[in-house]
């Protein structure tokens, strides 16, 4: 029994050994696409987890460590604390409780976090030397917190030293901030006298100046005051006399039960700041669930045991996790779009090749099961042929991506590579099953222009085209965001399409065929009869290729809708190409300086008057003064509200002058004279509203009124803004011939303002790279179809030569032959793009990824449809098309026709 089953799986290696003998060629082929396949499947993961931590990051830093730290505090009960509730030892051993109570994910940074104690108000010093801004005393908060000495860069002087002390304690001593040293004037040996509680007041002696190491990490941060003082603003109406400064001092933790002393009562808190490293984005809502539990839940309770009841938590961390996660819930389904699209093509060119090396071996299979293969034992046999060539070259795909995408979670990624793998297995034995389950001798011809597709695969296209349907009507309906259903949409499409043109490819070949037959050439008419007796299965490299056309197209679509977006965007806030704003009329001369600017192609000078106010003056609307002509002009290149030059200097109809207006404000004023009272509070001049435009270069708003410079005077006339206009202006160099006397502000820094996450940027990298990925797969899907098709071409070349047929007249048979599917392609992939943006841009918006910051643009971001998308990949089909015919019949002429004819060829 044993020797039956040693002869039975060695029979498994010698199949596998000859068949990749025999065909290297093929083999190595498999092995490129199943390692590439496999890496992109297995870096996409990994890349979305890396942008969407990086973005993550990205909110937290944003926010700043004094709202994302979790300042736990503690208050005394009843108001009365020990000094031993306020030595280092006892803080330290609740510290490291407390930060046993912290729930996973949420990790603690210990080299930022802290404790320590601080008085519960801030303390009044008569010290005169201390600056007073309006002559209201200075006010001092002390802080006594652990690892002063580890986190600071500088000394001048030195640390405060470790004294045990007491509420009668005399004399501490603190070190402080540079910054708090230069604003409160505080030198190295300074005494500052903090009130005392029942007592003399406490010296506090500066033993030390100290420059933070990290200013911005949490352990200064979290509290700004240790290292920024704070010029503070008293209530009540806003006067200059209402000012004093605000510092901390910052003793040595073992001098805390000073301040038992002093009329504030001392704090106990503990600091705990989020490691970023250990912040990711796929577990926010538990991280979300741990900063709750820290904030009013469990977690604080068991705080509580250990500080005392009256301990309270504070953090904004939890909102600012909220709006993160609300942004990268409008990421997401986009992203998902592309995801899918591009896994559909690779799956769809993955399952090509398989259908193309089963049918490459048709006459080989059909052989063996003429000869009493079973299909277990065929299928057997082809999968571990195949697995001997994709297992390995998968494993390599996935270290590949591994290395080039080291953040993220390796389980996706190896679940992906796997996927691939086990696809690009299964493919060809799965296609070998389904041709050969009957056994046959001879099939016959099976060509695209005379074989009737079979009820099944009817069947299974109307399936097909019912999903279809339904995702471009969830997608439609309820946005990206509806279902699983809707993220297939695109590439269902593109499935659709390629199905039905596969239906419709015979019909023109026919047509062709016979009036190719009466020309006096046998080329044409040998060509079209080729091409209408291409072999079904050609069915997969057409769904392919159209797939792949559709996602690029998508794709290039989406980057252009955000593209567009952002430059709009940045147009409506800028107004021109560059602008340059006062508060008051700009300077002389300002504006002949800037003509001369490299750059400016344009300058269009405007006086607003902001608080202008119309009628009764209850209200005020932005009064634009500008010359005409030249404005019409800068309206008409930048698209907002163009109007015909001399429609504002048109002869004033009763002494009004002629304005052009916002729809509100002509709503609300109507088109009789009105009055507007300028900003000067005494002039005023009678407008009639003649135009009506949504937008104006000068203001970006929804409320405006335009009129002509001559009918003002005085300083409403002179500008106080200037457009500017032309290619690559420099903010930098305008900053510099403007100084300090306006403000500038570029069209091309404000567009770049709008991406301010990794969210977005990450996204639209993706789209990118689903645009290459489409064309890059479309390409190859074509190579193997004509890589499959050409031992038999050349074969016919041979052929046709010994009848005479000339090199030049090969070469246009092979590039006619490739022609009819190639043009179908090209074609049928842009049309299907298109048709795919156009039913899906009612349920795509973009705006989340283009303007993250500036939700609020009108229109949004609209699906826009990319020419340079849709032509370029389907132009790039036809040339690989031409280009692969032209090189295979140069290759065959050099040969001669004995090699393809010798008896015996199989081929």
């Amino acid at each position: 029994m044993a020797a039956a089953v040693a002869r039975r799986t060695s029979v498994v290696a010698p199949w596998v050994r000859t068949r990749l003998r025999t065909a290297p060629g093929a083999a190595l082929a498999l092995a490129l696409l199943v390692a590439l396949t496999a890496c992109l499947a297995a870096a996409l993961p990994r890349a979305v987890d890396r942008y969407a931590d990086a973005g993550l990051h990205r909110a937290v830093e944003q926010a700043g460590a004094d709202r994302t730290s979790i300042q736990l505090y503690a208050r005394p009960e009843y108001g009365i604390v020990s000094d031993m509730d306020l030595r280092p030892a006892t803080l330290g051993a609740q510290y490291e409780k407390i930060l046993a109570t912290v729930d996973k994910p949420l990790v603690v940074d210990r080299d930022q976090s802290t404790y320590g104690v601080r008085s519960s108000t801030n303390l009044e010093v008569p010290d005169p030397w201390i600056p007073r801004p309006t002559g209201t005393p200075a006010q001092v908060a002390l802080i006594a917190q652990q690892g002063l000495a580890d986190h600071v860069r500088s000394v001048q002087g030195r640390l405060p030293r470790a004294t045990p002390a007491d509420a009668m304690t005399p004399e501490v001593e603190a070190a402080v901030s540079a910054r708090t040293a230069k604003s409160l004037h505080i030198k190295v040996g300074s005494v500052i006298h903090v009130p005392g509680e029942s007592r003399a007041p406490l010296a506090v002696r500066v033993t030390g100046i100290v420059t933070p190491s990290e200013p911005s990490g949490a352990f200064w941060s979290a509290q700004p005051l240790l290292h920024e003082p704070a010029l503070i603003r008293m209530p009540g109406p806003s006067s200059d006399a209402d000012k004093y400064w605000l510092g901390a001092l910052l003793l040595a933790p073992e001098s805390a039960p000073a301040m038992l002393g002093t009329p504030a009562v001392p704090w106990r808190y503990w600091q705990l700041a989020p490691d970023l490293d250990a912040l990711h984005a796929y577990d926010v809502d538990r991280l979300k669930s741990a900063v709750a539990s820290l904030e009013s839940g469990p977690a604080l309770q068991q705080a509580r045991t250990i500080t005392g009841g009256l301990t309270d938590a504070d953090t904004d961390l939890s909102e600012i996790l909220t709006g993160y996660s609300e942004l990268r819930e409008g990421v997401a389904p986009l992203v998902a779009v592309a995801a899918f699209g591009a896994g559909t093509v690779a799956a769809v060119v993955l399952l090509m090749s398989g259908g193309l090396a089963a049918d490459r071996r048709r006459t080989e299979l059909a052989l063996l099961r003429a000869r009493g293969a079973s299909l277990r034992g065929l299928a057997a046999r082809l999968l571990a042929e195949t697995a001997t060539v994709a297992v390995p070259a998968g494993a390599l795909g996935l270290t590949a991506a591994l290395l080039a995408v080291p953040e993220g979670r390796t389980t996706y990624a190896v679940a992906a590579a796997a996927t691939v793998t086990a696809a690009a297995c299964a493919a060809l034995p799965l296609r070998a099953v389904a041709a050969h389950r009957v056994v046959r001798v001879h099939t016959g011809r099976e060509d695209v222009a005379t074989l009737r597709p079979s009820r099944r695969r009817t069947v299974a296209e109307l399936t097909l085209l019912v999903l279809a349907l339904a995702a471009v009507e969830t997608l439609r309906r309820r946005g990206s965001s509806g279902d699983e259903l809707a993220y297939v949409a695109p590439a269902l499409t593109g499935v659709i399409a390629a199905l039905v043109l596969v239906r419709l490819y015979p019909f023109p070949l026919r047509g062709l065929a016979r009036p190719a037959g009466r020309l006096r050439g046998a080329v044409a008419h040998l060509s079209l009869a080729r091409a209408g007796r291409t072999s079904a299965s050609a069915v997969l490299p057409l769904l392919a290729l159209l797939t792949a056309l559709t996602t690029a197209a998508f794709g290039g679509s989406v980057l252009t809708g955000v593209s567009e977006a952002r430059d709009q965007a940045a147009l409506l806030a800028v107004g021109a190409d560059a602008r340059v704003d006062a508060d008051g009329p700009l300077p002389t001369g300002l504006a002949a300086r800037l003509r001369h600017q490299p750059g400016v192609e344009g300058l269009t000078e405007v006086s607003i008057a902001y608080q202008a106010k119309p009628t009764d003056g209850s209200q005020s609307v932005p009064l634009v003064g500008v010359k005409p002509d030249e404005y019409a002009e800068l309206a008409r290149r930048a698209d907002l509200g163009p109007y015909a030059k001399g429609q504002l200097t048109r002869a004033r109809a009763s002494g009004a002058i002629p304005a052009l207006a916002s729809p509100s404000v002509a709503k609300t004023y109507g088109t009789r004279p009105f009055p507007v009272l300028l900003e000067d509070g005494t002039t005023t001049i009678t407008v009639r509203i003649t135009l009506v435009r949504d937008r104006t270069p000068a203001v970006n708003g929804t409320e405006f009124l335009v009129v002509d410079t001559a009918a003002l005077s005085g300083a409403s006339a002179r500008p106080t803004t200037l457009l500017l206009t032309g290619a690559g202006l420099s903010g930098k160099d305008l900053r510099r011939t403007t100084g300090s006397a306006a403000h500038v502000q570029t069209r091309s820094e404000e567009r770049a303002r709008y991406v301010n996450s990794p969210l977005q940027s990450g996204a639209e990298d993706i789209y990118t790279a689903a645009v290459a990925a489409g064309s890059g797969y479309a390409v190859l899907a074509l190579l193997l179809s004509l890589l499959r098709a050409a031992p038999e071409r050349t074969a016919l070349l041979a052929r046709l030569r010994t009848m005479g047929l000339t090199r030049s007249q090969a070469r246009h048979l092979l590039i006619l032959e490739s022609l009819p599917q190639a043009v179908l392609a090209a074609a049928g992939g842009a049309l299907t793009g298109w048709a795919t943006v156009a039913l899906l841009s009612p349920g795509i918006d973009l705006t989340t990824i283009a303007l993250a910051t500036s939700p609020s643009t009108p229109g949004g971001a609209e699906l826009r449809t990319s020419p340079a998308s849709l032509a370029i990949p389907a132009a790039a089909v036809v040339l690989v098309t031409v280009g692969v015919a032209g090189v295979q019949a140069w290759w065959s002429g050099r040969r001669g026709s004995v090699a393809e004819l010798r008896a015996g060829d199989t081929r």
